[in-house]
């Protein structure tokens, strides 16, 4: 299929899919958002920040370690059962794919936490009307450890790897969750997108080039939601941290895959009524995609899961459980909002 092709196809499903999401009143209690940078020169100064000093800010963030991880679990023999019809929305491609088979769709997002010191979580590109949006944990977006509002000098950096940003560094615009998470702090609902503006990368000290919208250098992710559980998800993302047992095989420094059945859990220690569950050995990796129909040689498929929490469900001292919201109508009416707001260039046009 010719990429225009697909981008139609994309279009078309988008609008075909539009009776799901409930409009009016309904839909303002379901959505909740936070402003990330709306401004220009607020944008551009969040991107400075980052990218200054040979990228120094990227290079000291750290794991972002809240909420903590399940202290244990049981997986579940029984399923889960949608609310709604099942939707999906497919994936799209770049514009000019890169070469080899780098996952590039995934990569770090980087925040100011409450403790005033630079965090990360994995961030994925997603499919939307403006090819500019980015899902991950709701937490690795929305603050909750102050009054819930955003997370400072947000930004999104696909395939990053020590300090570099080969497709350029992305600042958010605005964030967009479910309403009971932003209010309620109910982690069934622990999902949000953010938009984000065109990116960019530093030509010279002070001087910022812009490299285009997200999607058209990465491509995006589809959603599916109010599916079956799938026999297995691919699950990509940047492990980090030990295990109980105080081994720690994973740094959070390079992208990690581990692909796995998925079930129904009832994890301990974390506040959720109806989460889903990965067998996957990853530590602590919140924002992690879950992926299924995954083609490695497209390097496309479909979100249908993100980690929130991990699980030790067998008691053995090693995580074996990634943890995830259900991807239901909710979470499909909070996507579809996110996924039709509009973002510019944060770059000046000179002429």
């Amino acid at each position: 299929m010719s990429l225009r092709r697909a981008m139609i196809t994309s279009a078309a499903a988008l609008s075909l899919l539009a009776p799901v999401v409930v409009a009016g009143p309904a839909r303002a209690a379901t959505v909740a958002t936070v402003p990330l940078a709306t401004v220009v020169d607020k944008a551009r100064e969040v991107a400075g920040f980052w990218l200054a000093d040979d990228a120094a800010n990227l290079r000291a963030a750290t794991p972002y370690t809240v909420p903590a991880a399940a202290t244990g679990g049981e997986r579940l023999s029984s399923g889960v059962v949608p609310d709604g019809p099942a939707v999906s929305i497919p994936p799209i491609g770049a514009e000019n794919p890169p070469p080899g088979d780098e996952v590039v769709t995934s990569g770090k997002v980087f925040f100011i936490g409450s403790d005033g010191l630079p965090h990360w979580c994995t961030g994925t590109s997603v499919q939307s009307a403006y090819r500019n949006l980015v899902a991950t944990a709701g937490h690795c977006v929305f603050d909750i450890e102050a009054p819930m509002g955003a997370l400072g000098k947000w930004v999104f950096v696909p395939a990053y790897s020590d300090g570099a940003a080969p497709y350029g560094l992305y600042v958010g615009k605005q964030g967009v969750t479910h309403y009971d998470f932003e209010d309620l702090h109910d982690f069934d609902r622990d999902y949000a997108f953010a938009t984000v503006h065109s990116g960019v990368v530093l030509s010279a000290p002070g001087t910022l080039t812009t490299v285009g919208r997200l999607g058209d250098n990465v491509g995006g992710l589809g959603i599916a939601a109010n599916q079956p559980l799938p026999p297995a998800a691919d699950v990509f993302g940047h492990p980090s941290g030990p295990h109980p047992d105080g081994s720690s095989p994973y740094g959070g420094g390079s992208l990690e895959r581990s692909t796995g059945p998925t079930f129904a859990v009832k994890p301990s220690g974390l506040r959720v009524d109806r989460p889903v569950g990965v067998d996957s050995p990853f530590t602590a990796s919140p924002g992690a995609a879950w992926v299924t129909g995954y083609d490695a040689g497209t390097r496309a498929g479909y979100l249908n899961g993100l980690t929130i929490s991990v699980a030790d469900t067998d008691a053995d001292g090693r995580y074996d459980t990634g943890v995830s919201p259900y991807f239901d109508t909710g979470l499909f009416q909070v996507y579809r909002d996110a996924a039709s707001r509009w973002t510019g260039s944060i770059t000046y046009v000179s002429g």
